[in-house]
């Protein structure tokens, strides 16, 4: 499985709105209006995750969702964390 470095995973973070490289992953944080819309969006997220067999770093703290991705039986970035963030942003 090909792995991306942050030089190689550039053309791809432009396609995904805030998105950013950190530590062989792509990370970004989410902000809703209450508790209430940041579980309904986790519980979404979990249910793509779950249907691709791809599992994020989840974080909730009230309002505000940091989200992982990063493949981990690859030991980096692969396609596969690149696909659910593009799932994860048609939640939004």
């Amino acid at each position: 499985m090909e792995t991306y470095n942050e030089n190689t995973a550039k053309p791809l973070l432009e396609k995904l709105k805030d998105w950013e490289f950190h530590n062989n992953g792509i990370e970004k944080k989410f902000v809703f209006k209450n508790f209430n819309r940041a579980l309904g969006f986790i519980v979404q997220v979990g249910l793509l995750a779950e249907k691709a067999n791809h599992h994020p770093e989840l974080y909730n703290v009230y309002n505000k969702v940091n989200i992982r991705l990063s493949t981990h039986d690859a030991n980096g970035l692969t396609d596969k964390d690149f696909n659910l963030a593009q799932a994860i942003e048609g939640v939004l």
